[in-house]
């Protein structure tokens, strides 16, 4: 169901109208990444909340963008999105 449409308060001799439009609220960060300190050869899993699910979410480390692979899974659950950076190593931090 939506809001947006065309209203009118219609008194019998005069109508006034109006047009309504709502407009989405774009995605909001709404629990930020955590710092985190791991021994090497361990995985380390990075999380952070969103305002609603199934927005398209982009990873990145130090500006260069990560790719699903061995080293990294990219998850999404709701609005939570995880990062898991598998068997670290001192440059990942």
């Amino acid at each position: 169901k939506t809001d947006a449409g065309l209203y009118t308060c219609d008194i019998g001799t005069d109508v006034a109208k109006s047009k309504v439009s709502v407009q989405e609220k774009p995605p909001e960060v709404t629990k930020q990444l955590e710092d985190k300190t791991s021994p090497a050869g361990q995985d380390i899993s990075l999380s952070c909340e969103l305002s609603k699910a199934d927005v398209n979410i982009r990873w990145y480390k130090d500006g260069k963008a990560i790719r699903k692979s061995q080293k990294y899974d990219l998850q999404q659950e709701g609005t939570r999105a995880i990062l898991i950076i598998r068997d670290s190593v001192v440059k990942d931090s």
